[in-house]
This record gives C-alpha cells, sequence and structure tokens, in this order.
C-alpha cells in the first residue's frame, strides 16, 4: 500500500503523537528535560553547507522541515569561516525569512503553505517510518524552487522513544537512501539537492562518524 500526506501510515501517525509527548515531558530514559528535546541544534553544525547552496542559488527565504522547537534560531554570536560573527543563522545566512515546521511541536505543526527557495531537513528522515519516506521526501522536494538539503544518520539514536523503542526507526544503508533520494529527485526536475549520509564506522581508535556527500552535481 502506498502512503501519503493525506493517508499516513499508522506508525507515521503513532510517532508524531509519541514525539508530541517528549516535546511536552522530555526524554525520560536520558532524563532530558522538555525544553532541551528535540530543540533544533542539530541544524547549526550544517548551516555552512547550507549558505553554500543559498550563495549558489541565490536563496532569499527558507523552510525547516522538522525544526524541532526552533531553537537554533534564537542563537546569537553564530561564527562564520572567515572568523566574523553573526548575530543570527538568518543573518548568517542572509536571508529574508526562515519558516519552522514540526508536526510535533504545536508552535510550528501547521503544514506550509506555498513553495520556498530551499527547504533543510536536518537530523529528521531517520524519525520518519520507511513505509512514509517516498511521500515525504517528495513532500519536501515538492516545497522547494531552487534546493533541498538533509542529513541523514544511518546508526541508532542515544534517545528512545516513551515505548523504549529507538528514536532512529529507519536505519538503512547509504546505498538505500542514495536510491530513494534519486528517484525522488527525478521527479523535481530543476531543484539542485544535497544529502549528508553519516554512518559509524569500528577502528583501532574506537568508532568514527563517516560520511558522504549526495548530490544533484553528481547525479
Amino acid at each position: 500500500m502506498a502512503f501519503s500526506r493525506a493517508a499516513p501510515s499508522p506508525r507515521y501517525q503513532s510517532l508524531v503523537e509519541l514525539y508530541r509527548t517528549m516535546h511536552f515531558e522530555g526524554e525520560k530514559f536520558l532524563n532530558i528535560p522538555p525544553e532541551q528535546t528535540f530543540p533544533g541544534l542539530s541544524l547549526p553544525s550544517q548551516a555552512g553547507r547550507i549558505k553554500r547552496l543559498i550563495e549558489a542559488t541565490g536563496a532569499a527565504n527558507i523552510l525547516d522541515y522538522g525544526s524541532g522547537k526552533g531553537q537554533q534560531y534564537d542563537l546569537r554570536g553564530i561564527p562564520g569561516p572567515d572568523g566574523e560573527r553573526y548575530d543570527s543563522i538568518q543573518d548568517y545566512w542572509d536571508v529574508d525569512y526562515i519558516q519552522c515546521y514540526d508536526p510535533s511541536y504545536t508552535p510550528f505543526s501547521k503544514l506550509p503553505a506555498g513553495k520556498f527557495d530551499g527547504v533543510v531537513s536536518t537530523d529528521v528522515l531517520e524519525h520518519c517510518p520507511e513505509e512514509d519516506l517516498p511521500w515525504i521526501l517528495d513532500e519536501i522536494f515538492g516545497y522547494a524552487e531552487k534546493f533541498v538539503f538533509a542529513n541523514v544518520a544511518c546508526y541508532p539514536a542515544k534517545k528512545r522513544l516513551p515505548t523504549g523503542e529507538n528514536a532512529h526507526c529507519t536505519i538503512r544503508p547509504p546505498e538505500w537512501w542514495r536510491a530513494l533520494i534519486a528517484e525522488t529527485a527525478t521527479r523535481h526536475p530543476g531543484v539542485a539537492w544535497e544529502f549528508w549520509i553519516q554512518w559509524r564506522e569500528e577502528t583501532p581508535e574506537g568508532p568514527k562518524l563517516m560520511e558522504t556527500r549526495l548530490s544533484s552535481e553528481e547525479s
């Protein structure tokens, strides 16, 4: 059965409710308080990569799809590559506005209307059910006029859901993600895209985080 925004899987609907509970109550297994649970702070480490896409495409507005609480946009003194400090990520990106969307965080849970120059989604897709990823990715691309940026983890999360399950419900190898992303991108010609796929490898020094870049430039 093919699921969709209008008819998502039962798993998707249950996860939205579980994440809504975590936003309100926090992460019980690691004793993380509500205000520090899914704050959106996985984005700043990707801000430089996103800025390059903004500059390359001339994007003036951004949709953060799966933004969490949006605390990333409250940060001040953002360091730029030139050593300059910026008032905020919006200032660093030099865009007119940023809209947050997160289905499990009530202030940002309303589905966005219209399109945006760029759509960013950090630390989100691995939290989505595998059976819903085709329509979720298609929706992300559908909101974009100029570019899509995302990163994906291919390993278990530290956080657990209230049920005790790992918060990363779709753990697939980079090749699997490559095929799904490429297939989705063919339905959205003219939209540039960049995905960073991350996994862990055992080394003599211990586990090491690895990543590979997938992009429309290489497809």
